[in-house]
Parts: C-alpha cells; structure tokens; sequence
C-alpha cells in the first residue's frame, strides 16, 4: 500500500513574503509565536528583506512557523516523517512529539547557540558536486584539520563543513579527484561539523527539559536515517545532529524501500522536491515514475509504484 511521507525543509528555504497568506486563517498560532519569541518575527516574513531574513534568530523560526502551519492544516495524517536539518523539529511537531509552543522554543534556543557558536569558533562549508560519497569521506578524512561531510543531499550533491583552511584544502583535492565543483557557500559557520560542539553543549540543557511523547508515526531522523518513535532516541539524535552529518539521501532511500510513494513538502521553497526526485531515480530497479501532482491529489488511491511529490507553500 502506498504510504504518504511529509518532508520538512531546512535553512535557506526563507523569502521574504513567505506564510503572508497563511495569516488570517493562522492569526492565533502566528500571534502565539510573536508572544514567544518577543519580536514580531510575522513582520519580517511578510516584509522583511532578504538580509533580515538571513539572520539565524530568524531564519530558523520563520521556517519553523511557516513548516508547521501547513503541516497542521493537513487533514490527512502523515504514515512518516523526516526534516532536513532545522526541518526535523518541524516534522516533530507534525507527528505530535513536540507541541508547537515548545518546538519553536527550542527552534529559537537552536538558533541563538548556533549564532553565538559561530561568532566564537569560525568555519565554512562548501558544496560539492558530482563525486562518490565515499570518495570525499575519504579526501575530507585525509586533510589535516576538521572537514567533514556535512549534508548528504542527493546523489552527486554533498555538503562539506569545518575549519575554513581544511575546508579550502579539502576543497582543491576535490577538484583533482574530479568534483565538477567544489565551492565555498555563503554561510556563518560549520554547520553539522565537531565546530558546533558548543552549541549542542547549551542546547542540551533545553532539550533535556523538554516534554517528547511518543510520536503518532515513525521520524526518520538526520543522523541515523533510520524511523523511531522512541522519545528518548529522538531527543539525543536531535543533540547528536549539531556536530553530526544531515544524512537525507540514506534517509529517503529508507523511506522508500518503507514503502513511501507519496513525498509532500511542507514549507516554504521546493528545494527538497527536487533532492527527492534524484534520489529516488538513484534506487537502482525501484526508481518510481515521477508525477506532478494537484494540491487534492489523495494519496490512498496511488498505486504503489508511483511516485507523487508535492509541495505546500
């Protein structure tokens, strides 16, 4: 039988005007979270610049906010779930492990320990692009200094994260292994690198202190990409997933092989459709045909090999 699967996305998803037209159906929930937070951080959705956007303290809740209306707006419930990065905090409020107030709390603490652990312990990450896996596991672990994988996007799409030096280093060899690109991204720090030891150190306190039920269906979880609906599993994945790789292709291969045919992106941007797209064109002799689906598309009456991936914005 077909399954449905919610997807979450993670940082770098935002734009300015996003979740404006959620509001007014959404008014209490989003007003909630301006009370929480302490800032109108609605304001900087709906008109903020780019620049004000980027900013951790939001980026971060904007796309949590934005993720978690649309996922419980959704009257069919999910049979699995999964975030990228920041996007499992999203996926857990969805299958009802967190509430949406202590979710965005604790996106909120995530945020702040990830910027001040920035500022004290600088790094970088770079993208690299059509290269094994395995193959830059082992030049990143042969360079001297941290670099390692960070995010394992799709096949031929990974992320790379640690001390700037080691990550340009790792970076040329790359390139002379055969890496199409090997290129610095734009970003603040090393994101799922040991460097972020110190925010998981004061994150722990607050997820330690938070309330985890049991979810109503299986998380597959960033550093493991295997399914739980234990909750003390998923809150120490949750601390182990700051200095630990994003692990999405793994992921979504075991969603499929679960029996996942219907992937429905929650959130702003699309970028995880089209990461789900190459991944399961990757499974060798199960790769489902790909479909564009409608927003009413019901997903009970898909037969199983095929594909449906959708976004809700």
């Amino acid at each position: 039988m077909a399954k449905i699967a919610y997807i979450f996305p993670g940082q770098g998803s935002q734009f300015s005007g996003m979740a404006k037209d959620l509001y007014p159906a959404n008014k209490d929930l989003m007003e909630r979270a301006n009370e929480i937070l302490g800032f109108r951080i609605t304001d900087i959705m709906f008109e903020g610049t780019d620049d004000e956007l980027r900013e951790t303290r939001v980026t971060q809740p904007a796309i949590f906010i934005h993720s978690v209306v649309l996922a419980l707006g959704m009257e069919e419930k999910p049979d699995m779930v999964a975030g990228h990065s920041l996007g499992e905090f999203s996926a857990l409020v969805a299958c009802e492990a967190l509430s949406f107030e202590d979710g965005l709390k604790l996106v909120a603490a995530r945020a702040h320990a990830m910027q001040r652990c920035c500022e004290k312990v600088p790094g970088t990450m770079a993208a690299v692009i059509a290269l094994p896996d395995e193959t830059i596991e082992e030049i990143c672990a042969g360079i001297p200094g941290v670099v390692i994988p960070a995010n394992y996007n799709s096949p031929g799409q990974v992320v790379i994260s640690g001390e700037k030096e080691a990550v340009e280093a790792a970076c040329t060899a790359l390139k002379e292994a055969g890496a199409k690109r090997a290129l610095p991204l734009p970003v603040s720090g090393a994101f799922h690198s040991p460097l972020m030891e110190p925010a998981r150190e004061e994150l722990a306190a607050a997820i330690n202190a938070t309330e985890f039920k049991a979810p109503l269906c299986p998380i597959y979880q960033n550093v493991s990409a295997l399914p739980t609906t234990d909750p003390e599993t998923i809150k120490a994945n949750l601390l182990k997933q700051l200095t630990s790789p994003v692990r999405w292709t793994q992921s979504v291969k075991n969603m499929l092989q679960d029996g996942a045919a219907h992937f429905v992106e929650l959130g702003p941007g699309n970028v995880l459709q089209g990461l789900v797209k190459r991944i399961t064109a990757s499974v060798a002799g199960s790769a489902p045909s790909l479909a564009d689906s409608k927003a009413d598309a019901p997903s009970g009456a898909l037969p199983a090999t095929e594909l449906i991936i959708e976004g809700k914005q």
